[in-house]
Protein backbone atom coordinates (compact mmCIF):
# COMPACT_ATOMS: atom_id res chain seq x y z
CA UNK A 1 0.00 0.00 0.00
CA UNK A 2 1.36 3.16 -0.81
CA UNK A 3 0.99 6.04 1.90
CA UNK A 4 -1.06 9.17 1.05
CA UNK A 5 1.08 12.39 0.41
CA UNK A 6 -0.24 13.72 3.89
CA UNK A 7 0.57 10.32 5.43
CA UNK A 8 4.14 10.95 4.12
CA UNK A 9 4.02 14.40 5.32
CA UNK A 10 3.57 13.14 8.45
CA UNK A 11 6.33 10.69 8.94
CA UNK A 12 8.52 13.23 7.77
CA UNK A 13 7.50 15.14 10.27
CA UNK A 14 8.21 12.63 13.00
CA UNK A 15 11.69 11.88 11.59
CA UNK A 16 13.20 14.64 10.06
CA UNK A 17 11.33 18.01 11.40
CA UNK A 18 13.82 20.43 9.55
CA UNK A 19 13.04 18.42 5.74
CA UNK A 20 9.36 18.71 6.82
CA UNK A 21 9.76 22.44 7.50
CA UNK A 22 11.42 22.82 4.01
CA UNK A 23 8.53 20.72 2.22
CA UNK A 24 6.19 23.36 3.78
CA UNK A 25 8.06 25.84 2.82
CA UNK A 26 8.03 24.59 -1.01
CA UNK A 27 4.56 23.63 -0.55
CA UNK A 28 3.46 27.25 0.10
CA UNK A 29 5.80 28.90 -2.37
CA UNK A 30 4.11 26.67 -5.01
CA UNK A 31 0.59 27.62 -3.86
CA UNK A 32 -0.68 23.84 -3.10
CA UNK A 33 -1.85 24.83 -0.24
CA UNK A 34 -4.58 21.77 0.22
CA UNK A 35 -1.28 19.90 0.61
CA UNK A 36 -0.03 21.33 3.74
CA UNK A 37 0.47 19.60 6.56
CA UNK A 38 -2.14 21.43 9.16
CA UNK A 39 -1.94 19.53 12.26
CA UNK A 40 1.49 19.03 12.54
CA UNK A 41 2.41 22.47 11.25
CA UNK A 42 0.02 24.27 13.93
CA UNK A 43 1.48 22.19 16.74
CA UNK A 44 5.27 23.45 15.38
CA UNK A 45 3.63 27.50 15.17
CA UNK A 46 2.83 26.66 18.71
CA UNK A 47 5.94 24.93 19.94
CA UNK A 48 8.05 27.65 18.33
CA UNK A 49 5.93 30.75 20.12
CA UNK A 50 6.39 28.38 23.71
CA UNK A 51 10.26 28.51 22.76
CA UNK A 52 10.49 31.99 21.43
CA UNK A 53 9.11 33.12 24.92
CA UNK A 54 11.12 30.86 27.35
CA UNK A 55 14.13 32.27 25.93
CA UNK A 56 13.18 35.93 26.27
CA UNK A 57 12.02 34.93 29.72
CA UNK A 58 15.20 33.17 30.53
CA UNK A 59 17.76 35.92 29.29
CA UNK A 60 15.36 38.68 31.04
CA UNK A 61 16.46 36.41 34.67
CA UNK A 62 19.82 36.18 33.54
CA UNK A 63 20.50 39.75 32.29
CA UNK A 64 18.89 41.17 35.45
CA UNK A 65 20.75 39.05 38.03
CA UNK A 66 24.03 39.82 36.21
CA UNK A 67 22.52 43.57 36.06
CA UNK A 68 21.74 43.11 40.19
CA UNK A 69 25.42 41.33 40.69
CA UNK A 70 26.89 44.03 38.84
CA UNK A 71 25.24 46.92 41.07
CA UNK A 72 25.39 45.87 43.93
CA UNK A 73 28.97 44.09 43.86
CA UNK A 74 30.95 46.35 42.04
CA UNK A 75 34.05 45.31 44.02
CA UNK A 76 33.61 42.01 42.48
CA UNK A 77 33.41 43.34 38.86
CA UNK A 78 34.74 40.77 36.73
CA UNK A 79 34.48 40.58 32.49
CA UNK A 80 32.63 37.62 32.63
CA UNK A 81 29.99 39.47 33.95
CA UNK A 82 30.43 42.31 31.65
CA UNK A 83 30.51 39.86 29.26
CA UNK A 84 27.00 38.04 29.86
CA UNK A 85 25.20 41.22 30.22
CA UNK A 86 25.90 42.38 26.95
CA UNK A 87 25.71 39.15 25.32
CA UNK A 88 22.26 38.76 26.56
CA UNK A 89 21.67 42.19 25.67
CA UNK A 90 22.27 41.88 22.05
CA UNK A 91 20.30 38.77 22.31
CA UNK A 92 17.43 40.25 23.96
CA UNK A 93 17.59 43.77 21.85
CA UNK A 94 17.15 41.78 18.63
CA UNK A 95 13.95 39.72 19.99
CA UNK A 96 12.36 42.91 21.50
CA UNK A 97 12.57 45.73 18.99
CA UNK A 98 9.20 45.10 18.26
CA UNK A 99 5.78 42.96 17.89
CA UNK A 100 4.78 40.10 20.02
CA UNK A 101 7.95 39.40 21.94
CA UNK A 102 8.58 42.83 22.76
CA UNK A 103 4.97 42.61 24.13
CA UNK A 104 6.04 39.54 25.82
CA UNK A 105 9.34 40.93 27.33
CA UNK A 106 7.32 43.91 28.60
CA UNK A 107 4.37 41.64 30.55
CA UNK A 108 7.23 39.37 32.45
CA UNK A 109 9.77 41.71 33.22
CA UNK A 110 8.59 42.17 36.74
CA UNK A 111 8.26 37.84 37.03
CA UNK A 112 11.19 37.75 35.32
CA UNK A 113 13.42 40.70 37.88
CA UNK A 114 11.66 38.78 40.64
CA UNK A 115 13.56 35.20 39.64
CA UNK A 116 16.49 37.27 38.81
CA UNK A 117 16.59 38.52 42.65
CA UNK A 118 16.34 35.09 43.73
CA UNK A 119 19.09 34.13 41.53
CA UNK A 120 20.95 37.46 41.82
CA UNK A 121 20.82 36.55 46.10
CA UNK A 122 22.71 33.47 45.64
CA UNK A 123 25.52 34.56 43.66
CA UNK A 124 25.89 37.47 45.99
CA UNK A 125 25.26 35.94 49.47
CA UNK A 126 23.34 38.66 50.37
CA UNK A 127 19.02 37.97 51.16
CA UNK A 128 16.94 39.47 48.68
CA UNK A 129 15.61 42.27 50.10
CA UNK A 130 18.65 43.80 49.82
CA UNK A 131 16.98 44.38 46.50
CA UNK A 132 14.29 46.48 45.36
CA UNK A 133 11.17 44.29 45.32
CA UNK A 134 10.18 45.79 41.55
CA UNK A 135 12.31 46.09 38.73
CA UNK A 136 14.07 49.75 39.01
CA UNK A 137 14.59 49.54 35.23
CA UNK A 138 12.68 49.54 31.94
CA UNK A 139 12.83 46.96 28.98
CA UNK A 140 14.37 50.09 27.09
CA UNK A 141 17.03 50.59 29.40
CA UNK A 142 17.89 46.97 29.85
CA UNK A 143 18.70 46.04 26.10
CA UNK A 144 20.57 49.29 25.82
CA UNK A 145 24.04 48.83 25.04
CA UNK A 146 25.47 51.66 26.95
CA UNK A 147 23.51 50.69 30.10
CA UNK A 148 26.20 49.30 31.85
CA UNK A 149 28.03 52.27 31.83
CA UNK A 150 25.79 53.94 32.76
CA UNK A 151 25.26 52.01 35.82
CA UNK A 152 29.41 51.97 36.64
Amino acid sequence: MIASPQQQLSALYESDETAWLDEMAEIIRSGRTEELDYEHLAEFLTDMAKRDRREVMSRLKILLAHLLKWVYQPDHRSSSWQTTIVTQQDELFEDVQGGVLRNHALEVLQSAYTKAVKFAGIGTGFDGSVFPAECPWTLDEIVSLDFIDRLS
